[in-house]
């Protein structure tokens, strides 16, 4: 599978809860690059508009990414143990905790609406995270034309992709802000950086010829060089993205970003490991939150939202990878063009370094 039209050979990650927006998408796909249109947590509704917005706003190709559907399973009583613990915390702030399980069927996040959008959109390329989607999924998508990619962080996850029908495999390095995306929801033992990940699921690309798309910890040029040199076809990022004027992430996130803070690997606010910026939150909660997505999800969300209002980082999903600090208030496509004259710099330099075999 060759990634159409993007000769910079970097791919928008998609980043779901506000920072993806047609407008960066637009922006990524305008310097070269392939914008990723996230669809996790909007309504149909809400995607099939943005991405008919983002078809407005440019002609180039971009991407199109859904969670899979389906929660962990998850010990009810551990989940009403970790919402009483956040009762006196939504207290002092004058909210309620959230309802974990609520009369509709929520939670599959409306996968086959968003796939229905997909087909009838027919992006350059959808890509899936949370899970293996269904193999009628996987053929619907192929009969409409649109390749698809599955995020994966092992070799054994990456075997089971590629015969559930994928074209693609997006390896998320350990490094990787935003939630692990692969098929594991609590993969703790999978903590493999993406320069060690890659070559280990090089081996599967040897046996199934799936092209790999890295992601984790990628924010300049030399970061695209690495993963293009360790045989990826593509280098995937995304917290380097959200600082960017056209990115919708909210105020406290973007001046969390520039805060120094560390990242963390935690469930505190979804259930799900995802990798942020410490805070009080995820110190205080992350080590009692259950292995429970999106129960944990739900539960958090009131207290995430006033959180938010007020602009207090301390009670806010900061998702960034471990490059954070990298991140730059730069339009998007300033970034791409100097990342890709960046990594061409860097792979010649590399091959100048490199002396004669003896």
């Amino acid at each position: 599978m060759e990634l159409p039209g993007v000769p910079t050979r970097i791919v928008c990650a998609p980043m779901a809860g506000g920072p993806s927006t047609p407008e960066l998408a637009a922006a990524v796909g305008a310097a070269g690059g392939l914008g990723t249109l996230a669809a996790g947590y909007l309504s149909a509704d809400r995607f099939a508009a943005d991405l008919a917005r983002t078809r407005a706003l440019t002609d180039r190709p971009f991407a199109a990414n859904l969670f899979v559907g389906g929660p962990a399973a998850a010990r009810a009583q551990a989940v009403a143990d970790y919402a009483e613990r956040l009762r006196p915390l939504a207290a002092e702030l004058g909210v309620t905790p959230g309802e974990p399980y609520p009369e509709e069927d929520a939670d599959d996040d409306d996968f086959a609406a968003k796939l229905d959008v997909v087909v009838l959109a027919r992006p350059a390329l959808v890509s899936f995270a949370f899970g293996l989607p269904p193999s009628a999924a996987v053929a619907r998508c192929h009969d409409a034309g649109i390749p698809v990619a599955i995020t994966v962080t092992d070799e054994r996850q990456a075997l089971a992709a590629a015969a559930r029908g994928a074209d693609a495999l997006i390896a998320q390095g350990w490094e990787a802000g935003g939630h692990r995306g692969g098929l594991d929801p609590d993969d703790t033992e999978g903590a493999t950086g993406r320069l060690a990940l890659l070559p280990l699921l090089a081996r599967v690309r040897a046996s199934v010829d799936l092209p790999l798309l890295a992601a984790g910890g990628i924010a300049d040029g030399a970061g695209v060089a690495a993963v293009l040199a360790a045989g990826a076809s593509a280098a995937v990022v995304g917290t380097a993205f959200l600082r960017t004027p056209e990115a919708g992430t909210s105020p406290v996130h973007r001046a969390a970003l520039t805060s120094g803070r560390q990242t963390v690997v935690s469930r505190a606010f979804t259930g799900r490991l995802a990798r942020g910026l410490d805070n009080a939150f995820t110190r205080d909660h992350g080590s009692h939150a259950p292995a429970a997505y999106p129960q944990v999800h739900r539960i958090t969300a009131p207290l995430r939202a006033e959180g938010r209002r007020r602009g207090d980082p301390e009670l806010v999903n900061l998702w960034a990878g471990q490059a954070a600090a990298l991140s730059r208030d730069v339009p998007a496509g300033t970034l791409v063009a100097e990342w890709h004259a960046q990594a061409q710099q860097a792979l010649a330099t590399a091959r100048s370094t490199l002396a004669p075999p003896l």
